[in-house]
């Protein structure tokens, strides 16, 4: 089975480079030479969605991307005008498809309900940083460092509530946002989500049943929180609140309910935070 599996992923990613068809791409009325160029042209140019790939790779990979079937649409096009596969890769290139404008830094304010949920940081922050996670998400787990380095440089001026967000392709995800939950009904959610997030390849029932007797919970009451259908239904609140706010993947961070788009590294965000500081104080004096 292994062995099959393994033969499928290569097919599937030598078969972009030999295929003669591509996902939304109209290739009708081209010549069969004309149609060889144009997949040639399209096998070299670069996809400027950001996956490093090039268009047709994408369109094969990745058939719901608007960038690599606009470039591809608008490359076949200018092939069946006539011109020439550099000519055809340089007006794609030039076209609104040939590049991926880059996101502003914070989006436009939305309001995210908080109240009841897990908050690290002083309740006069002036900045307040929401984030939507999961326990079995790598990138969550990376981000839990450099979050608390940030607000260990702003210790009075920033603050952290987090709210779940379990995505259905992790299967211990759920259970997770479960059990610190549960957790902090018993006022350790702190201590549960930093267990949880440093062992985050053992998450398991038993491994959290384990875990919460280490941090001291009391275990009849845990049990019983776990799998309520209160827990349940907070986390599908939090869940809810993320889809309205607009929350795509893990982890996302909210600035004063300003969605960042930005690098979560300290250095990264710290421009961000400090601009929001002056633009709270600028608006305080007037």
């Amino acid at each position: 089975m292994g062995l099959a599996l393994g033969g499928a992923m290569l097919l599937l990613a030598q078969e972009w480079q030999t295929v003669a068809n591509l996902a939304g791409v109209d290739f009708s009325g081209l010549t069969p030479a004309r149609k060889a160029l144009a997949l040639r042209a399209l096998r070299t140019q670069d996809c400027s969605c950001g996956c490093g790939m090039k268009v047709a790779e994408c369109r094969v990979k990745d058939p719901n991307c608007s960038f690599s079937r606009g470039l591809a649409l608008v490359t076949v096009g200018a092939i069946k005008a006539g011109k020439t596969e550099i000519a055809a890769s340089e007006e794609s290139k030039a076209s609104k498809f040939g590049s991926r404008p880059a996101p502003k830094l914070l989006d436009a304010p939305v309001p995210i309900p908080t109240l009841g949920s897990p908050v690290m940081g002083p309740a006069n922050a002036r900045v307040t940083l929401v984030e939507f996670s999961d326990f079995q998400c790598p990138y969550c787990s990376k981000a839990v460092a450099q979050i608390n380095a940030t607000l260990n440089a702003y210790p009075n001026d920033v603050r952290l509530i987090f709210k779940q967000y379990p995505l259905e392709s992790h299967p211990a995800a759920a259970i997770s946002a479960a059990a610190s939950l549960a957790a902090h009904r018993q006022g350790k959610f702190w201590p549960m989500h930093n267990v949880m997030f440093a062992n985050r390849p053992k998450l398991s029932r038993q491994s959290i049943l384990a875990w919460a007797k280490e941090i001291g919970l009391d275990m009849k009451r845990f049990a019983a929180d776990l799998d309520s259908e209160a827990i349940h239904k907070d986390v599908l609140r939090d869940q809810a609140d993320g889809d309205k706010a607009g929350v795509e993947g893990t982890p996302t961070l909210f600035l004063n309910g300003q969605k960042y788009n930005g690098d979560l590294a300290p250095d990264a965000i710290k421009p961000v935070i400090d601009g929001e500081l002056t633009r709270l104080s600028a608006a305080k004096k007037q």
